[in-house]
């Protein structure tokens, strides 16, 4: 994987970005949670990228962010001449193109459960993405707990149960590593910064996917990262 910053030569950079292959466009590692599902996707199947990384809450990130996709926002997948955004349509995407890695579980159940979770983790959860805001790289132990917050984390693990019982066999959420356990990676990043008491079963869950190398991976670098996102980082509990 080739990471790209974007520079004062910007045809240059977006012709690299174009170039056959698929090219990822991100954000800050740190705070990014919708860049980080088909990255660690990308990673965990081996599939090839490059990575273009635009860093959040600067001037001209919006207009940065703008030469690759009218939307806005990250991530964006690149293909050839073709733009793929949003974190479940690049992921469905990739699944697509790629049928012989498996990225959805392969029993037909399964799968199907793992669609609703992945779709139930994108639309909802709005409380949790609020007050418990992504930050890899701080610490903020029993903070965010509003009633709001404490339902959407009783209903994370009420789908990690539910999951890890009827299919996981105490692995991860469908037996081997899927598209779900990429979707709630950042989840199990926030419980980690938030300090989040989970039942013994679940914390193994959260240990084993952040021992996974492809996470483990996107935590390593959002730890090295040295930029900051003021207004996320303003999202920070005190």
């Amino acid at each position: 994987m080739q990471t790209t910053e974007l520079d004062p030569t910007l045809s240059q950079t977006l012709a690299a970005a174009r170039e056959p292959g698929l090219t990822l466009v991100i954000g800050n590692k740190n705070y990014s949670s919708w860049s980080m599902r088909p990255w660690v996707a990308l990673v965990a199947f081996a599939i090839p990228f490059n990575e273009v990384r635009v860093l959040l809450d600067q001037p001209d990130t919006s207009s940065k962010i703008a030469d690759y996709c009218a939307s806005g926002r990250v991530p964006v997948l690149l293909a050839g001449e073709m733009t793929v955004w949003d974190s479940l349509a690049i992921c469905e995407y990739l699944a697509e193109q790629f049928p012989d890695k498996h990225l959805w579980p392969q029993d037909v159940a399964a799968r199907a459960m793992a669609r609703s979770v992945c779709a139930e983790m994108h639309s909802s959860f709005a409380s949790l993405r609020s007050t418990m805001a992504m930050n890899i790289k701080g610490s903020y132990p029993g903070k965010g707990r509003t009633p709001a917050t404490q339902a959407d984390i009783g209903r994370i693990s009420e789908i990690w149960e539910e999951c890890l019982s009827r299919f996981g066999h105490n692995h991860f959420l469908f037996g081997e590593f899927s598209l779900a356990d990429a979707f709630f990676a950042p989840v199990v990043t926030r419980f980690k910064t938030y300090g989040v008491s989970l039942p013994p079963a679940l914390s193994a869950y959260c240990a084993r996917v952040l021992a996974h190398p492809a996470v483990a991976r996107w935590v390593e670098e959002a730890l090295a990262e040295t930029e900051s996102a003021p207004l996320h980082d303003a999202e920070m509990p005190d």
